[in-house]
């Protein structure tokens, strides 16, 4: 298969808007660990320390997600300079492992969004177990028929 400059060159828009989704990922997570630390100090609560060690494995994801999506992107530029220099067969190679780099990056994507339900399972916990009780202090408050 033959590649010419402006095959390589086609990924950089997917590639850019793609580790922009992923640095606002990254900063999204980051800020909900931020206001989540100080009221898990002040209340210790199980269900926040939860979300809190969901958030650091998706940080971590992320985190990944943006190094492997880095290093297709510089797999697509080193691509063009091979080919710039007659390099085809190179060029091929690595644009190949580029392509493969995308797919691991966007499999990583998919792994950080299927722990994020877990995340929205903490916080739908909290609020079942306030309904619970919030229901069970209504039953005790009412007068009972005698």
């Amino acid at each position: 298969m033959d590649i010419t400059l402006t095959t390589p060159a086609l990924l950089f828009p997917a590639l850019s808007l793609l580790l922009l989704a992923y640095t606002n990922r990254f900063m999204a997570l980051a800020n909900r660990v931020r206001t989540l630390k100080p009221q898990y100090i002040s209340t210790h609560s199980p269900s926040i320390m939860g979300q809190i060690v969901n958030l650091r494995k998706r940080l971590y994801i992320v985190r990944n997600m943006q190094v492997v999506g880095i290093g297709s992107m510089f797999g697509c530029v080193l691509c063009m300079l091979l080919l710039f220099l007659g390099l085809q067969t190179a060029g091929t190679w690595v644009f190949g492992a580029s392509l493969a780099g995308l797919l691991v990056s966007l499999g990583m994507s998919l792994r950080e969004l299927v722990i994020s339900v877990e995340a929205i399972k903490f916080e739908l916990s909290d609020l079942e177990s306030e309904e619970e009780q919030r229901i069970i202090e209504e039953v005790r408050a009412r007068p009972r028929a005698e």
